[in-house]
């Protein structure tokens, strides 16, 4: 199985250039599967009905989010209400909107998707998320298991894929929107990626105009961080798996300009 895992996508351009770029991209790639992270989906950062919705109608198959997961309240129903999407299981189970993995039937095989996010220089306060993978992985009805690992460091990044090698099909990480150029099969049979990177403006500081955060750096000034405009990117990571086993067997980066 071919999965393509999609890094940030950031506001409605990134949304419609993902849109612009995704069917092609599955055909000529023979993409079986589309996992992709939809935290900064919609314009101003968090993710609205409207943008998770838009994501799948382009082809995506399972969305996932991070630490702007709860930013718009207009999208918490959509959260208990849709199969397809997965926020951080850190966050607290009952209180919290949504579910922190997905167990995707897609005919002949059932695919887990599972989102985490990292304690290190963001949610601090969450639960461990090595105890919370332990966890979530009893709930995996699917051979093959993916996992979004939602995080700052790349220290703690590294340490989770090396956790999980041999537990899982593949770990790729989110959040930083730089893409890493460490994707590879770890020693034990398990995918990795240490950031995906981000789909969105390619001039820009994380899909923000440029200007605005260098301002903010100089002043230390709060600022709204306003969109910015121009030619964009998609970035991400090819996983090829093997059905029987879950074990994979390529990865490579991906970068769509």
């Amino acid at each position: 199985m071919r999965i393509l895992c999609i890094g940030d996508v950031v506001g409605s351009v990134g949304c419609r250039f993902l849109r612009s770029k995704l069917p092609a991209l599955k055909k000529v790639k023979g993409i079986d599967l589309v996992v992709c992270n939809g935290e900064n989906s919609a314009d101003g950062n968090g993710i609205t009905p409207v943008s998770a919705r838009f994501l799948l109608d382009s082809g995506v198959d399972v969305i996932t989010l991070g630490n702007h997961a709860y930013r718009r309240r207009e999208a918490y129903e959509l959260f208990d209400e849709s199969p397809f999407i997965a926020r951080p299981a850190n966050f607290p189970e009952g209180a919290a909107p949504g579910r922190g993995i997905v167990n995707l039937d897609m005919g002949r095989r059932i695919v887990t998707v599972i989102n985490i996010m990292g304690n290190l220089f963001l949610e601090s306060g969450l639960d461990c998320a090595f105890d919370v993978i332990d966890r979530e992985l009893k709930r995996a009805e699917g051979r093959i298991i993916l996992v979004d690992f939602h995080a700052e460091a790349t220290s703690e990044k590294r340490a989770m894929g090396y956790y999980l090698d041999g537990k899982v099909s593949a770990v790729f990480g989110t959040h930083t929107h730089v893409q890493t150029s460490d994707a590879q099969v770890l020693p034990n049979g398990t995918g990795y990626i240490t950031d995906l990177g981000m789909t969105g403006v390619t001039h820009s500081v994380l899909g923000v105009k440029t200007e605005i955060i260098i301002n903010k750096f100089k002043t230390k000034m709060p600022a709204r961080f306003d969109l910015a405009d121009g030619d964009c990117r998609l970035e991400g990571a090819i996983f090829d798996i093997d059905e029987n086993t879950g074990k994979c067997k390529s990865a490579e980066s991906l970068r769509i300009e």
